[in-house]
């Protein structure tokens, strides 16, 4: 039978959000309804009140979750009630072109739940990312769901979800660094963060952290950073210059996404070095920059969408470095809440108070 669940709802564009009771169904083939035990509160969520993704009205927030699998419909064969699961929201179809050429990362047929949860008058939700987990449960597809060791705690393995591997993704899988490389980071919210975690913990020999918030800085030095270069009090492209012998750095991420912060990537690293852009553009910026310079600098100009992770290669190799005490994936949680403070864990976002509020419940 359907279950009324408690759940934070963003009924309309920059309307406060607030708590309803959210009515989940049965799982169906292929589905799985979870206990959510911790979710972060990420920026995207705030996109998605903001009406910045869609106007699909209203939206069962949250996304970056880890809970316990309570029921399974038919056909679901990876995960069975008990398992605790970290949720993503890319659930590979093994199908596409992609995924029959070995490349499931790059997959183009992703997938969620089927069913929708509503509100107790039968108005459709709409999850955010296809997974709504500002919730007590939640209903997704079977394969958003990825077993992982249930020692960890859930407001941190909850992470894993979105943004912090978004970031350690961006530095290990599509910047691929490597041992004794230059990185720089460009943007230190939690994504760049994850980026300065991953570059070092990929063995890079120098970690170049750059914001315009000496507070970021800062806390970019607890997560591996070697080196802090404040944007606002210095030319960003020529201290990473200098730090790196006068090249530019083999690998610079750009984890803010704005045309500025871009050309300062590009003109910041080695020649044959690799951009990566993880932070996430609005759709009316243009970029423009000279072809020659493109063609003549060489390397790669890669763009990297949820860290190029595959889930379940991912997740339980990041939660297993953890638990060893290699990964400090606990120091991006700053504080942790419950569902009626998400409204101002949105405004402490925005002022750039925290790293990571986290729900849980």
């Amino acid at each position: 039978m359907a279950q009324e669940v408690r759940g934070v709802i963003a009924p309309g564009k920059n309307e406060p959000v607030r708590v309803e009771t959210i009515v989940v169904p049965d799982p169906g083939p292929g589905e799985a309804v979870v206990r959510v035990q911790a979710c972060g509160v990420c920026h995207t969520d705030l996109h998605y009140k903001q009406g910045g993704i869609n106007d699909e009205f209203p939206f069962l927030l949250g996304h970056e979750a880890a809970g316990v699998v309570e029921s399974v419909g038919e056909g679901v064969t990876d995960v069975a009630p008990g398992d605790f699961v970290i949720l993503n929201w890319r659930a590979v179809c093994g199908k596409c072109r992609a995924c029959e050429r070995g490349r499931p990362w790059y997959c183009f047929d992703t997938h969620n739940a089927r069913q929708k949860m509503t509100l107790t008058d039968g108005t459709e939700l709409s999850p955010a990312l296809g997974i709504g987990a500002f919730a007590e449960k939640t209903l997704v597809a079977a394969g958003q769901c990825t077993k992982v060791d249930p020692s960890v705690s859930p407001a941190v393995a909850g992470l894993l979800g979105c943004g912090v591997m978004a970031g350690i993704g961006a530095a290990i899988n599509t910047g691929s660094v490597g041992r004794g490389d230059s990185v720089a980071v460009i943007g230190c919210g939690g994504v760049g963060d994850a980026a300065i975690a991953g570059a070092y913990l990929a063995g890079a020999a120098k970690v170049i952290a750059v914001d315009i918030d000496d507070r970021k800085l800062e806390t970019a030095r607890t997560m591996g950073a070697t080196h802090t270069v404040n944007s606002k009090e210095t030319d960003p492209v020529e201290a990473i210059r200098e730090l790196t012998g006068g090249f530019g750095a083999d690998v610079v991420i750009d984890a803010v996404g704005r045309p500025e912060t871009y050309k300062q990537a590009f003109y910041a690293r080695d020649l044959a070095g690799t951009v990566v852009l993880v932070g996430v553009p609005t759709p009316e910026m243009k970029l423009e920059l000279p072809l020659l310079d493109v063609f003549g600098r060489g390397g790669a100009l890669k763009s990297s969408w949820y860290g190029d992770c595959l889930p379940s290669r991912d997740f339980p190799m990041l939660i297993d470095l953890h638990l060893q005490g290699r990964l400090p994936l606990d120091k991006f949680v700053t504080e942790t809440i419950q569902l009626d403070e998400v409204e101002k864990a949105f405004e402490r976002m925005h002022r750039g108070d925290v790293l990571r509020s986290v729900v849980v419940l």
